[in-house]
């Protein structure tokens, strides 16, 4: 059995829960989904819950983290969702295919972890495009740097510093425990962390190290020193002092899933130059006044962190293009289906009149 309040739950979840309540349904915690099967978290215990067909229709997929609606099943550990409460966090990519589709990876976290292994693993623009994601969160982003015992991390945590303007960076070593003590003021009873990054950088090790046990797979070292990918499931976990982990399969691509407003987050670095420049809608290309070459010119600004801003810009604009077109496509649809919906019954209703007059 579970205290709601050690599972995260709070008074934004229960305003929302109100309506429900009095449906009679009772709330829960995704802590697994298993392809359309959840392990879900009760005040009762642990439940299996499976989606209702309302719930399937609609096209409303749970994401581990998410707060649900369920009506239990009388005499079974199995549960019918029937609602997913509205999100108070989310950490979204695009799905790693060509659909325009939203993919939540964590919701309602707390804290990210945007881990990232010292040596090969580390990379400064992959952390920039994992910054923009977490800002978009709404989210506490934190820059955890992993294998501290293998490679000496100054240097990274210099490099991380010229990105991460001001936000906590932790050069940490799950195998001697160095650093780990740093985290410990995030992980609160009732607080929940999500680990994010690419694949093999030590999240399970990480994982299993704060649980004391050795819960999560994990995998040897490859001969030059990355890791492998290990995770196959995004899984909500609760340390043993409180605090409600969330671990997730390892990204070898993000496709972000956020809005132009995010840059100001991971590049307000960037941000602060243009506001600088002579002109409000400055091109930063032939303008007279653009701090921005200005700064390039001078080295204030390196053309690389100019570039990445540039292509994660591109991406972002091209995916609102792209949601607008599917928005626009999705409407269309609904007047179809509207359509015929209307002829149908008008011609449902032309053959009762017909038989009527029979």
């Amino acid at each position: 059995m579970y205290d709601l309040t050690s599972l995260g739950w709070g008074p934004f979840f229960a305003a929302a829960f109100e309506r429900h309540e009095q449906e009679g349904l009772r709330p829960a915690r995704v802590a697994v989904e298993h392809h359309g099967f959840y392990s879900l978290l009760t005040a009762e215990g642990d439940r299996g819950g499976i989606p209702s067909g309302r719930l399937k229709f609609e096209g409303e997929e749970p994401a581990v983290g998410d707060w649900v609606a369920v009506d239990e099943l009388a005499g079974e550990r199995k549960a019918v969702i029937h609602a997913v409460l509205p999100r108070r966090t989310k950490f979204s990519r695009k799905e790693p295919w060509k659909r325009t589709v939203e993919q939540v990876v964590a919701a309602n976290v707390d804290v990210v972890f945007l881990v990232s292994g010292l040596g090969h693993d580390f990379n400064v623009r992959r952390l920039e495009r994992y910054l923009t994601a977490a800002w978009s969160s709404g989210a506490e982003p934190v820059i955890v740097l992993t294998k501290a015992d293998l490679v000496e991390p100054a240097e990274s945590v210099l490099e991380a510093a010229e990105v991460a303007f001001g936000l906590p960076i932790h050069p940490i070593s799950s195998v001697t425990g160095e650093g780990l003590d740093a985290l410990e003021p995030y992980l609160s009873p009732g607080r929940t962390v999500a680990l994010l990054g690419s694949s093999g950088v030590g999240k399970s090790t990480l994982v299993n190290r704060l649980l004391g046990s050795e819960r999560l797979a994990t995998a040897e070292l490859r001969a030059d020193g990355r890791g492998r990918h290990t995770t196959t499931r995004r899984e909500l976990v609760q340390l043993p002092g409180g605090a409600l982990l969330l671990d997730t399969p390892g990204m070898r691509e993000l496709q972000l899933w956020a809005d132009e407003d995010a840059l100001e987050g991971s590049f307000s670095d960037v941000a602060a130059l243009a506001a600088e420049c002579r002109f409000a809608d400055c091109g930063h290309e032939r303008e007279p006044g653009c701090a921005i070459r200005a700064a390039l010119a001078d080295g204030r600004l390196s053309p690389e962190r100019w570039d990445s801003h540039l292509r994660i810009q591109r991406e972002l604009r091209a995916l609102e293009v792209r949601q607008d077109a599917r928005m626009t496509s999705e409407a269309r649809k609904e007047r179809r289906r509207f359509a015929r919906a209307i002829r149908e019954r008008g011609r449902i209703e032309r053959e009762a009149a017909r038989r009527r007059q029979r």
